[in-house]
């Protein structure tokens, strides 16, 4: 059976009239495409356009690194040269310069606006810079912002370019920089890496984007640094530094307590004896609610402590410092009375946005911004770290001070639908969708869509506003399978799945069981565990686990198109509802798993994600790369680069264009999620969501590899209206009456998937 919506005309580079009978119907999106403005000039027509301020960065300290004096504080050169590398002095100089401008007073900006940011760009290329590989001599930046790229992202339908992080990261050791320690996300300074490229070659790639009508987001870490020299600034009690993190001065009476730093390194984690200790003793809150990346004899707490550190005058101190992440990523301390943290924090997205160009942030971490200790009526209970106020009140600070410039943000971190409704009323202003991921991938391993049902009608029951997430294949890290929003704070409620009542704990472990047995394991070897997160995989490998397929060298050409239709259908899902759309290099090109002896020492440690960041060539620039720029050898790809693919129209990304062309052309990405009926197959998922036209519009979805057919019911279906296919634009079915709800037939093939439209809504409706 076809699939209707890839017979929809090619893109074009002008945006399409919609399908004929909807313009003449709802004359605003007619009229809204005719003249190409954006959904606030459409629908709130008395809101000016952006005002932006325009601030510079202080130019970085270039004396030698290397002078033949001592790296120690009691050396003013060497304090001095830490203080012009810190970015909590780069952030007083941005400061300076906006304080007092108009322009900061231009935007309303106390309440997100989620679908003002969806319409700035609704698709988005997220990128990892460590894996991309560019022409020969070609920076990351230089080659992301190339006029033969962003020619092929608009015809595909990509608006926006997440950079991923490309400032210097890791940290300082005397003179030297140290390397990261989480694939840049340790930052330790608002300087682009020079691995990556320039500030030039950033505010090139922002115009190239800008010419296509496109934006660029860039990324924002307001929960920890790594230890650059705002953090050796802070070890050597200097000033305001030691108020940017959540550390503690052990007096040296009580160094007793603290456990040997072991010779060459400058830090020692603390195994829960010590952290007991401490917390007995009064100086540390202790144990909090989960040690993310948790390893024995790497991380057991949460809580490192220092080796000796000499202050400015001399004296010695050691400190007791709080990582949600790794021991290199110190947290910021949000409520320490300098504000010194919250000042660095500010100053770093003011750079990006009023220095750089870009149009919006990645809040990483956002949802541990507050620590408390446990009260006193709760004896020997865990610290409060998770869905604090003073998240929440963080994030609003964030999100106002961002939305204040012109910009937009969203938060890219597992929480439960409470905490994203929580943080969303004021903060940031999409959030990623870290709940519907592992469900829809576990749709595809089951061949059911129970579980994807169900949580989208958890969100829809708490308030979550479907266009306000952004949904997304892979990124840089791996299948997170957590299922928080289960696991934790409705760990105790009941839900009904297949006939079977669970609690919320149970049912989380279910569907985890259900993910390492289908698509990890002896079922699918390439494919790796992730400490307790998750799984590491591309989402080719996901979906050739779930095919079957155990071994990738055992491809055909026969599998191809069977993998080419599956991830179609998992950009479908993401694509043909309200909300952001997001993919990746690796999406685009079809990469798989890179072999584990290929990137032995980077996994090492337990961080298996390494697997799945593989090297990949968007534009076919340097066939014969063997590996990125930053070593990370080349993965296998199944789709070729995006040129050879756009002449081909049956080729994953011409499909794709198709898709997006059409999501574009009908205002899906702004509507609203009205109801997710249960069908009459449990492979089937049926969305029906209300454009912001007034139109209620359906996408219709086939999770398994064997045709299907469904009546979809849902009292949102008035009887007599007639169902339009927005691919074809031709009348498929006309709703009939069926109780109190309306209801039609569809028929989908493999992997297939519609989107349809009501039209000729009876008047009493």
């Amino acid at each position: 059976m076809s699939e209707p919506i890839e017979e929809h005309e090619p893109y074009t580079d002008t945006i399409p009239i919609p399908a004929p009978g909807v313009a003449d119907t709802y004359p605003a999106v007619a009229e809204a495409v005719e003249h190409e403005v954006n959904f606030d000039e459409a629908f709130y027509p008395a809101r000016p356009r952006s005002l932006r301020p325009k601030a510079r960065r202080r130019l970085s300290f270039t004396g030698s690194l290397t002078p033949p004096f001592e790296p120690v504080a009691t050396n003013k050169a060497y304090v001095e040269w830490l203080v012009n590398h810190s970015m909590l002095g780069d952030a007083k100089t941005m400061a300076r310069q906006l304080s007092g401008q108009p322009e900061m007073w231009s935007q309303a900006y106390a309440s997100p606006h989620p679908r003002g940011a969806v319409d700035t760009a609704s698709v988005w290329f997220t990128a990892y810079p460590l894996s991309q590989i560019t022409g020969d001599g070609e920076s990351f930046l230089a080659g992301l912002g190339s006029e033969a790229l962003w020619s092929a992202f608009a015809r595909i339908g990509i608006r926006a370019v997440h950079t991923g992080p490309v400032k210097l990261a890791g940290g300082i050791s005397g003179w030297k920089q140290t390397p990261s320690i989480d694939g840049h996300f340790d930052r330790i300074s608002m300087t682009i890496d020079p691995l990556f490229g320039n500030e030039d070659d950033y505010r090139s790639m922002h115009a190239s984007a800008a010419a296509h009508g496109g934006t660029v987001i860039d990324d924002l870490v307001p929960a920890h640094t790594g230890k650059g020299a705002d953090f050796r600034l802070a070890e050597m009690n200097y000033r305001d530094y030691p108020g940017v993190y959540h550390m503690i001065d052990i007096p040296q009476e009580a160094w007793h307590l603290l456990p040997e730093v072991p010779p060459g390194r400058d830090s020692v984690n603390l195994d829960a004896e010590a952290e007991r200790r401490l917390k007995d003793a009064g100086y540390i809150i202790g144990e909090l609610q989960r040690v993310i990346f948790y390893e024995p004899g790497v991380k057991e707490t949460n809580w490192s402590a220092t080796a000796e550190v000499l202050d400015t005058d001399g004296e010695p101190h050691r400190w007791v410092y709080l990582h949600y992440f790794k021991d290199g990523q110190p947290s910021i301390n949000w409520l320490d009375p300098t504000f010194a943290g919250m000042r660095l924090v500010m100053g770093d997205a003011l750079h990006a946005l009023t220095d750089l160009g870009a149009g919006g942030l990645r809040l990483d971490a956002n949802g541990f911004l507050g620590v408390e200790r446990a009260s006193e009526d709760d004896e020997g209970g865990v610290a409060w770290s998770e869905g604090h106020p003073l998240s929440v009140a963080a994030n609003q600070l964030i999100g106002s001070m961002v939305r204040k410039v012109g910009g937009f943000t969203f938060q890219e971190l597992n929480l439960s639908m409470d905490a994203i409704r929580a943080t969303s009323a004021a903060g940031p202003d999409l959030s990623y969708d870290f709940v519907t991921r592992p469900a829809y991938q576990h749709a595809l391993a089951m061949a059911d869509t129970g579980f994807l049902r169900l949580t989208l009608r958890e969100g829809l029951g708490i308030g979550i506003d479907q266009a306000s997430l952004v949904h997304a294949l892979q990124n840089h890290d791996e299948l997170t399978y957590e299922l928080v929003h289960f696991a934790t704070v409705h760990r105790g409620d009941t839900y009904r799945l297949g006939g079977v009542d669970y609690l919320g704990a149970d049912l989380a472990e279910k569907i985890r069981d259900d993910l390492r047995r289908r698509i990890a394991g002896p079922a699918a070897p390439y494919n790796a565990i992730f400490t307790q997160n998750g799984i590491a995989s591309t989402t080719a490998s996901v979906i050739t686990a779930s095919l079957g397929i155990s071994d990738l060298s055992t491809i055909t050409d026969e599998d191809l198109p069977r993998i080419r239709d599956a991830h179609l259908l998992l950009a479908a899902y993401n694509a043909l509802q309200p909300g952001v759309f997001a993919l990746s290099g690796w999406d685009l090109v079809g990469a798989l798993p890179v072999d584990r002896d290929d990137v032995a020492e980077l996994i090492s440690g337990g961080d298996t994600r390494w697997i799945e960041r593989g090297a990949f060539d968007l534009m076919g620039s340097n066939p014969d790369a063997a590996r990125s720029a930053s070593g990370l050898p080349r993965a296998r790809t199944l789709y070729g680069p995006l040129g050879a693919q756009l002449e081909d129209p049956d080729s994953f990304a011409s499909r794709l264009a198709s898709m997006l062309h059409l999501r574009e052309a009908h205002g899906i990405a702004t509507g609203t999620l009205l109801d997710v009926p249960e069908p009459d197959d449990h492979a089937i998922l049926v969305l029906v969501n209300r454009l912001a036209i007034g139109a209620v519009q359906l996408s219709v979805f086939n999770f398994s590899e064997r045709d299907v057919a469904s009546v979809v019911r849902s009292a949102e279906l008035p009887a007599g209206a007639t169902v339009v296919d927005l691919g074809t634009s031709e009348e498929v079915a006309v709703v009939e009456a069926d109780g109190e709800a309306g209801s039609f037939e569809v028929r989908l093939r493999p992997f297939g998937f519609q989107a349809l439209i009501l039209k000729d809504v009876p008047a009493s409706e």
